[in-house]
């Protein structure tokens, strides 16, 4: 299957669920491998099965990604045996298949989450590759995603046979319902105040800021808290212990606002999130709508603000004629109504 849907509908659900219902637990063989882009989103959908298992006895699930001594992965599979599902980013899966510790002679399914970022990149594709022909049995094949150009649908039907294919064929058809969209147009002095005044006027449950580095990620981050507002950071620069740290703790309710680079643009799902601002414009119209995805999920309402210098207009352009969408400037006044369930 290649399955495309729309940002917060629920792909995670539908290979978590189908996946665990042919699960045998008898069967001491890995059974299922489930590969995505980053060590946030592996964890996160470890966190899904583990919550689905509940009722599920003798089902063992295990997450792989880089990060973590390998020795320690070893370790877990030496101490526990092969897991029914394995979780993971494609390199640290390659190299525990390599080393002969994760058997995947005997796997049945094959997943990919977000598989337009797995197979965009030329070194993941790569080994993606290792992983798939390391699982010599026939296998059913999973890809998901919330964008799927043309040419990555290519690459995604040579890893299967006959596929059924799923596709969201209008791009208008990507943007969520019950997510308002606004932008300010403002110079680059001008937007920390402005931040600063919106968080302080709007309502919100949980907000993820987005910048385009990780140094003004941790500045941004500085700011926030020396104005009172508890907010913390995550970006590809940080240990992977305190990235995870941080992601439970937001995940938890125990942080309301998140700074954050594209590392959380994709996949990650934080379901109190309400607001989310594009401090920096991202580059290109498909990351916008993955950003701004992160609020308004599964149909919920939502607020999308973007700061917007004279030379960043042309990607707000890009992104209301590609997804026919009008992104108006942000008025005075918001009905609180609108973007609060």
């Amino acid at each position: 299957m290649i399955v495309q849907a729309k940002s917060g509908m629920g792909k995670t659900a539908v290979f978590v669920l189908s996946t665990l219902q042919l699960l045998n637990a008898a069967d001491k063989n890995l059974d299922t491998v489930v590969l995505c882009h980053t060590h946030e989103l592996a964890f996160q959908i470890c966190k899904e099965y583990m919550r689905f298992i509940k009722h599920l006895p003798g089902i063992k699930i295990m997450v792989f990604y880089g990060g973590i001594p390998t020795a320690k992965h070893i370790e877990l599979l030496n101490k526990e045996g092969q897991p029914h599902v394995a979780i993971g980013t494609p390199g640290r899966m390659m190299e525990l298949v390599q080393l002969k510790k994760l058997n995947t002679q005997h796997v049945k399914r094959f997943v990919l989450d977000e598989c337009d970022k797995l197979l965009e990149n030329l070194d993941m594709r790569r080994q993606v590759q290792q992983v798939f022909k390391a699982c010599p049995h026939e296998k059913q094949v999973m890809l998901f995603s919330a964008t799927l150009s043309k040419d990555i649908r290519v690459v995604c039907k040579k890893f299967t046979q006959n596929p059924h294919e799923i596709y969201v064929d209008e791009d208008k058809k990507l943007t969520l319902h019950g997510l308002q969209q606004f932008y300010v147009q403002l110079e680059e002095k001008e937007k920390n105040k402005k931040l600063t005044d919106l968080l302080d006027f709007l309502e919100f449950n949980q907000v993820i800021i987005f910048v385009k580095s990780v140094k003004r990620c941790d500045a941004l981050n500085k700011l926030l808290i020396d104005c009172g507002f508890p907010s913390i950071c995550i970006h590809g620069a940080m240990q992977q212990q305190d990235r995870l740290d941080m992601y439970n703790k937001f995940k938890d309710f125990k942080a309301r606002i998140l700074v954050t680079t594209d590392i959380f643009g994709r996949g990650v799902d934080f379901e109190r999130v309400n607001i989310v601002f594009n401090y920096d414009m991202p580059t290109t119209a498909d990351q916008y709508l993955h950003r701004v995805g992160r609020s308004g999920r599964f149909g919920t309402k939502g607020l999308a603000i973007s700061f917007v210098n004279e030379d960043e207009k042309k990607i707000l352009n890009e992104t209301q004629q590609r997804f026919e969408v009008k992104v108006p400037l942000l008025p005075d006044e918001i009905d609180v109504t609108s973007y609060m369930n």
